[in-house]
């Protein structure tokens, strides 16, 4: 029996604000399932077409007091896109700091609300290196 994908699942504190989060980034929520006895919300989010590669957000309704104040023992979600620079810029126009600015065209890191690092990478080839980008030091962790 081959293997297949689910999804990757992270711990939330501010359901709402993490939900903003990725929607930013293009997410849109594909299935969501409240459970009243076990107290808790699971929430499917993936990129418009790709039902099958989700992220699921995970929220206690009482809190969570184990989750970790870095998350990324986990490492980190990478997601592909049109042009990172205008992605870049939507974020942070957001309000999202840019950890890791996309010096060279190609990569860069964010955070999400709830300390998830968040890679993203230009589709196809890099683009040309480009203000404010090009100079724009790193930020905190990424």
């Amino acid at each position: 029996m081959p293997l297949r994908y689910l999804h990757t699942m992270v711990r939330v504190k501010d359901l709402e604000k993490t939900m903003a989060f990725f929607e930013l980034l293009g997410l849109k929520e594909t299935r969501r399932i409240d459970n009243e006895g076990g107290r808790f919300s699971l929430i499917f989010m993936a990129p418009p077409g790709q039902d099958e590669a989700p992220v699921e957000l995970t929220y206690n309704w009482d809190g969570d007091d184990e989750l970790p104040s870095d998350s990324r023992h986990f490492g980190h979600l990478a997601y592909g896109v049109d042009d990172i620079y205008a992605t870049c810029q939507a974020m942070m126009d957001a309000g999202v700091t840019i950890n890791r600015p996309p010096r060279d065209g190609h990569m860069a890191f964010v955070r999400s609300p709830d300390n998830i690092s968040i890679e993203l990478l230009q589709n196809g080839e890099s683009k040309e290196p480009a203000e404010p980008w090009a100079s724009m030091e790193n930020t905190g962790h990424w």
